[in-house]
């Protein structure tokens, strides 16, 4: 009868009826001392990172991604933190570091991003909303840069800037297309200079980069004032140090910088920190959340946003490079419900077993398996996140293909059974830690003295398996004259659909001999890469028609219904 109940339980369901544990319980079973806690209520609090003692950072390091999504499910994140519980489980200290979810998919169509079932990061409702602050900070420094920009035009424009060379946007955590492209400035003399100017949602932002890789106050800083928001009319960069803005800047991004600490439904310490999408951003959750989790356990468990060919290439290729990180092991995830959509099945067929289309749709889930351990040079253990309709035969077939490769499945059940359900999950994850070999064989995609374009063909011949890159002509200006200022060596962020290898979100599956079209080239000279815009990809989501605002509510006493 329990498991029967829980069947028909919501997220938001489950973790409200949860025993949460006051938040310094958590801190003591993290071996954090309360001194370098700063508490934010009784269930979160923000980690002291500055003040504690430097420890070792020692724990392996195991990264979880997934399969191209569709719009069937993965469950990466929940199986992170089922990950993380079933470590537990078989008597391993781990610590799970996430991403903060952005507003904007929480009350568009995809939802919150705290897990799932009975594999959550608590409280929920918290973490989904506005938590402790920190995008309010970076979208408060982001606004401040932009208006510090405005103002030094205004007041006489000094550094001779190009109104019509401005790179830098305002953001807002909200998917909000009305504010893609505006002008403003309008309405006479003392309301500004008119110009062409728009918004990026805040996980788009620099600073939200910027901060996820800093790894203290002083770089922060100096990462900072690096930020190129505009030319000259001499086509000069222009910087946030030149507007003497990046201490204003750090001072609204010092209690930011500091991790977030809350727990699972199990009570496994867990770091929620920084937020960038991988589709359009770098997709990872902050260095200093990453490291401190490993100093303070023996697996530090963490995800990268969407595929592998976009959270995890950018985690290996842009995370790991910045902070001299080398992971132990991947887990790849995938539904068997998610493949058969790769291989053609409507969204409303799933239920039925279908081997033959799953077969079909198994290419994709091979090619990101192939790419982490033949590019990257890792072991990985493919998690195949369960749903009661997933068939013997159908469960079988991605075994034995697997198998093919040497690599191992296990069946994670973490949705409906927490930690109990990822035991097995857990077991082959340390048995590839153990081993020791993937701090040895790690290796990136490409290397540090390749060029942009060497970098990108790169990406896209060896990741998604495509012939290569095509440029605009506005991208082929934009490329020569980064290299012309000296940014060509820095690694690239891929900007593009989540849905496909390609550019293109129409081709699922495992497509090849496609080429990605780069529209756009511009340095993040602050968070330290390129990023190349490609396809149709915007820094600007939209709401959908009937968007998931539409079914949040609370009630007179407080409590929230609708997230999930």
């Amino acid at each position: 009868m329990e498991n029967e109940d829980k069947k028909y339980k919501s997220d938001i369901e489950i973790a409200q009826s949860a025993d949460i544990k006051h938040i310094s319980e958590i801190a003591r079973k993290a071996g954090i001392d309360e001194e370098y806690i700063e508490y934010y209520g009784k269930y979160k609090a923000k980690i002291d990172t500055f003040s504690m003692p430097h420890r070792e950072e020692k724990a392996k390091l195991v990264l979880v991604t997934a399969i191209t999504p569709t719009p069937a499910g993965e469950g990466k994140t929940t199986t992170t933190i089922g990950l993380a519980d079933g470590l537990r489980k078989i008597g391993k200290r781990s610590i799970v570091a996430l991403r903060e979810p952005s507003l904007g998919p929480v009350f568009g169509v995809k939802g919150g991003a705290a897990g799932g079932g009975y594999a959550q990061v608590i409280p929920m409702e918290d973490i989904n909303l506005h938590f402790t602050g920190d995008f309010h900070a970076i979208g408060a420094a982001n606004n401040l840069l932009a208006a510090m920009l405005d103002n030094h035009i205004y007041q006489g424009n000094a550094l001779n800037i190009d109104p019509r060379r401005i790179t830098w946007k305002r953001c807002v955590d909200m998917n909000d297309r009305q504010l893609r492209f505006i002008t403003d400035g309008l309405g006479g003399r003392v309301n500004g200079v008119p110009r062409e100017d728009g918004f990026d949602i805040t996980v788009a932002s620099e600073i939200m980069a910027v901060l996820c890789l800093s790894s203290s106050l002083t770089d922060l800083k100096e990462r900072l004032g690096r930020i190129i928001v505009g030319y000259t009319y001499d086509e000069e960069p222009v910087t946030a140090s030149m507007l003497k803005a990046q201490g204003a800047m750090a001072a609204l991004l010092k209690d930011a910088m500091k991790p977030n600490l809350v727990q699972t439904l199990e009570g496994t310490p867990a770091l929620v920190h920084g937020g960038p999408f991988a589709n359009i951003a770098h997709g990872c959750n902050s260095v200093i959340a990453t490291k401190t989790a490993m100093s303070l356990g023996e697996y530090a468990v963490t995800e990268a946003g969407f595929g592998a060919d976009l959270g995890a290439e950018k985690f290996l290729d842009i995370k790991c490079r910045a902070a001299g990180l080398r992971p132990s092991a991947v887990v790849v995830v995938a539904t068997v419900r998610a493949l058969k959509m790769h291989g053609g099945v409507p969204k409303t067929d799933l239920a039925a077993e279908n081997v033959a289309a799953l077969e079909k749709g198994l290419p994709n889930l091979l090619r990101h398996v192939s790419n982490i351990r033949d590019v990257y040079g890792l072991p990985c253990v493919v998690a195949i996140n369960r749903f009661v309709q997933d068939t013997d035969a159908e469960l079988a077939l991605i075994e034995s293909k697997c198998r093919e490769l040497g690599v191992n499945v296990a069946l994670s059940d973490v949705w409906a059974k927490g930690g109990d359900g990822a035991v097995s999950l857990a077991e082959e994850v340390v048995r590839l830690c153990e081993n020791g070999s993937g701090e040895e064989s790690f290796r990136f995609c490409y290397e540090d003295g390749q060029d942009i374009d060497g970098k990108l063909n790169a990406i896209v011949r060896k990741i998604y398996h495509g012939s290569g890159v095509v440029y605009t002509p506005e991208a082929q200006k934009q490329k020569k004259r980064l290299e012309e200022l000296g940014f060509g060596k820095l690694p690239v962020c891929v900007a593009k659909t989540q849905y496909s290898f390609s550019d293109d979100m129409s081709k699922i599956g495992a497509p090849d001999d496609f080429d990605v079209t780069v529209r756009s080239l511009k340095v993040s000279a602050g968070a330290g890469f390129i990023v190349a815009l490609t396809g149709s990809i915007m820094k600007m989501p939209g709401l959908p028609r009937s968007p998931a605002a539409e079914r949040i509510d609370v009630d007179a006493e407080g409590n929230i219904s609708g997230l999930f």
